[in-house]
C-alpha cells in the first residue's frame, strides 16, 4: 500500500523505496530499520519501519521527523535460496516442506509475509544443517498453513513418507506450520505402520525476519534427531524460551499448549523422549521405539466424517443430534474433569444422556476426553460418569482430544462394526494411550 502523495515525494526525493534501510529521527528518539509498505488499514502519513529485532513500528511523520537512507536493504519480491551441496559420508535424509512459519519469507514490496516455495529457501536459515546429513531429496507435495491441513494431506504424507524411507532414507523431516502440527504428527504415528525409523517434525513459532526466530536452532535439533535410532514419529521445537535446547516429543503425546511461545510444544501426561542440544548431544527420558530393518506400511485409510464437541456449562445436547444427522459416525466429546457432561441439570431437556444413548443406538461412536488435558477420563468415579458410561459413552483413558479425533477417524476408516471400534480405540497403537500418567510430566 502507498503512502500519502507528501510522503511519497518526500521519499522519492531522498531516493527512498521500499525495503531500504532507513534512520527516523522523532522528539529525540532514533528508529532504524527497513522502510515496509503501509499497512492496507494504516495511516498514510505513518512510516512502518521494521527493527532489526523483528517487530515495526509505526512513526507518524509531521514537522521536525527526519528521515535518511542508510542502506539499500533487502531487495524484494526475491527469496534467497541454499545450494544444497551433497555429502555423502553424512545420512541420507529426505526433507519435506509443506508450509508454515517455519518456510515463509517477508516480501519488502508488499509488506507480506508469503510461504517458501522450495526446501532450499527454508535452508537458506539453517546451513549448519547439511553438515549434518546429507540432504539426499527435497520435496514439496504441497504449501499450506496448517490451519488449511485437511485428512487428505495426511494420507499424501504418510503415502510419501513411507515410500522414501523404504526407498532407502535413513529419515525423514518434515517441516510444518505449527498450529495443527500436533495433529499431522498423531496422524502420521497411525497411518505409518512397522515404522523403524525416525520421522521428524519440526516447525517455527517466530517468522524469519524477527531476531528471536526459533525454525533455524528447530531444524538443527531435528537434523540431529533424525540420525538417533528414534524409530517414532516427533515433533522436535524449542524446550525453553531460551536457545537451550530442544525436546523430541512423541507425536501423539504433544500438544501446542501456547500461542506464541517458543516453548509451546509440551509432552502431557508423559515426559518427552528426549533433549537434544545443538551441538548434537541427545539425552533420553522415555522409553521409545527403535531402528529395525523391514518395510514400512502407510495404512492411510481415514473416515472424514468424524468431529469433536466440547461440553460446558449450558451447552445445547442437540448438537450431538446435528452430527447424527448429518451422517457422522463419530464424535469426540471432550468433557470436564474425570469426562463429564451435564446429565442431571434443572432443566432435563439440557441432559446430554438421552442425546448420547439415542446417538449410540443408530451407530456413532461416542468417545469421551478431558478438557483438563492433563489426567486420565474414568467411567467409574461419580454417579453421572456411569450414567455415561451406561449410555454408551467410552472414556478414553488418558488420550489427548487431538489424537482421539484422529485415531476414531483413522478406525473407522477400518471397520464400522462399534464393538471392534471400541476396542481399537481403547488399544494403544502409538503411544497414545498410557498405562499410569506420569506425575513428572505436569506443567513440564
Amino acid at each position: 500500500m502507498a503512502y500519502s502523495p507528501e510522503l511519497e515525494r518526500i521519499l522519492k526525493e531522498k531516493g527512498i523505496k521500499v525495503g531500504n534501510r532507513v534512520r527516523v529521527e522523532k522528539n529525540g528518539h532514533v528508529y532504524e530499520g527497513l522502510l515496509m509498505p503501509r499497512i492496507e488499514v494504516g495511516d498514510e502519513k505513518t512510516l512502518i519501519i521494521k527493527l532489526d529485532s523483528g517487530y515495526n513500528v509505526g512513526i507518524k511523520y509531521e514537522k521536525g521527523v527526519r528521515i535518511e537512507k542508510v542502506g539499500e536493504g533487502k531487495e524484494p519480491g526475491k527469496i534467497p535460496r541454499l545450494k544444497i551441496r551433497h555429502n555423502t559420508e553424512l545420512p541420507d535424509v529426505v526433507m519435506i516442506a509443506t508450509g508454515g512459519t517455519i518456510g515463509t519469507h517477508v516480501d519488502y514490496l508488499t509488506g507480506g509475509v508469503y510461504m517458501c516455495r522450495d526446501p532450499e529457501e527454508i535452508l537458506f536459515m539453517a546451513p549448519e544443517v547439511t553438515e549434518i546429513i546429507n540432504l539426499k531429496k527435497a520435496l514439496r507435495p504441497f504449501t499450506l498453513a496448517s490451519e488449511d491441513m485437511t485428512p487428505d494431506e495426511w494420507k499424501t504424507l504418510a503415502k510419501l513418507v513411507a515410500k522414501e524411507l523404504n526407498e532407502g532414507a535413513y529419515g525423514v523431516i518434515i517441516t510444518h506450520g505449527t498450529d495443527t502440527m500436533h495433529y499431522t504428527s498423531a496422524a502420521l504415528s497411525f497411518m505409518l505402520r512397522n515404522l523403524n525409523k525416525p520421522v521428524v517434525m519440526v516447525g517455527a513459532q517466530r517468522s524469519p525476519d524477527r531476531g528471536s526466530f526459533d525454525g533455524a536452532m528447530n531444524l538443527i535439533c531435528a537434523s540431529h534427531v533424525v540420525k538417533s535410532d528414534i524409530a517414532e514419529v516427533v515433533v522436535v521445537m524449542h524446550g525453553t524460551t531460551n536457545d537451550d535446547y530442544c525436546l523430541a516429543i512423541r507425536g501423539t503425546k504433544v500438544r501446542k499448549m501456547h500461542s506464541s511461545r517458543r516453548d509451546a510444544f509440551r509432552p502431557i501426561n508423559e515426559m518427552p523422549i528426549a533433549k537434544v542440544w545443538q551441538d548434537g548431544k541427545i539425552e533420553i527420558l522415555n522409553e521409545h521405539r527403535k531402528r529395525k530393518e523391514g518395510k514400512v506400511e502407510a495404512d492411510a485409510k481415514f473416515e472424514p466424517k468424524v468431529a469433536i464437541v466440547k461440553a460446558y456449562p449450558g451447552s445445547n445436547p442437540k448438537i450431538i443430534d446435528w452430527y447424527v444427522d448429518n451422517d457422522y459416525k463419530g464424535l469426540v466429546i471432550e468433557g470436564t474433569g474425570f469426562g463429564h457432561v451435564p446429565t442431571q441439570p434443572l432443566k432435563k431437556e439440557d441432559s446430554w444422556i438421552p442425546h448420547v444413548k439415542d446417538a449410540v443406538e443408530r451407530g456413532v461412536f461416542i468417545g469421551i476426553t478431558t478438557q483438563t488435558i492433563y489426567g486420565r477420563t474414568n467411567p467409574y468415579v461419580y454417579r453421572n460418569l456411569r450414567l455415561l458410561n451406561e449410555a454408551g459413552g467410552v472414556h478414553l483413558e488418558d488420550m489427548l482430544t487431538e489424537v482421539a479425533y484422529v485415531k476414531l477417524g483413522w478406525v473407522l476408516g477400518h471397520t464400522k462394526s462399534m464393538k471392534k471400534v471400541k476396542g481399537m480405540m481403547l488399544t494403544n497403537y502409538a503411544g497414545e494411550i498410557t498405562k499410569t500418567s506420569d506425575p513428572r510430566s505436569f506443567l513440564y
